[in-house]
C-alpha cells in the first residue's frame, strides 16, 4: 500500500471536547440552551473532575469535562487550536430567537461574502465561540 496515495479512512467526526471552568453553568448552558441530551455523566474523583458526554442536535457528540482552575482561552476567538465549534442550522431566524428566548445573547447576523450563507456567533459560559450556520434544507 502507498501510504501517500491511500485516503485515511475516516467516518466523520465523533465527537468534540471542550473543558469548563464552571461545570453547573456549562452543563445548564448545553442542556437547557442548545437541546443537548445526557448520555454519560461521571465525577472522576481521583482527578476531581466531571466528564459529561452529550449527544446536541443533529447527532454531534460533545463531551464536556471540569478540571480544576484550568487555564482561561488565550484571546478571542484567535487562539492558536480550535477557532469555534459551527453547527448547521436550516432555520437561522428561528434558531436564534429560541436561543435569545434561552438567555443566550448571539451577535448579529452577517452574511458570508464567499457562500452567501448568513450565520453568528454566540459563546458558551467559558467564552468558546459557537457558531450558528445557516444551509439550505
Amino acid at each position: 500500500m502507498d501510504a501517500s496515495s491511500t485516503r485515511l479512512p475516516l467516518a466523520g467526526v465523533h465527537h468534540v471536547a471542550l473543558i469548563t471552568a464552571d461545570y453547573p453553568r456549562a452543563r445548564r448552558f448545553y442542556l437547557e440552551v442548545l437541546d443537548a441530551e445526557i448520555l454519560n455523566e461521571t465525577y472522576r474523583e481521583e482527578r476531581d473532575s466531571h466528564k459529561l458526554d452529550l449527544l446536541l442536535p443533529g447527532g454531534i457528540q460533545l463531551e464536556l469535562f471540569s478540571f480544576p482552575s484550568p487555564p482561561p482561552r488565550p484571546s478571542y476567538p484567535e487562539a492558536c487550536g480550535l477557532r469555534h465549534l459551527a453547527f448547521a442550522t436550516t432555520d437561522l431566524d428561528a434558531c436564534m430567537a429560541l436561543l435569545e428566548a434561552r438567555g443566550a445573547t448571539p451577535e448579529p447576523i452577517r452574511v458570508d461574502e464567499h457562500t452567501g450563507a448568513r450565520f453568528t456567533f454566540l459563546t458558551d459560559p467559558d467564552g468558546t465561540p459557537i457558531e450558528c450556520y445557516e444551509i439550505s434544507g
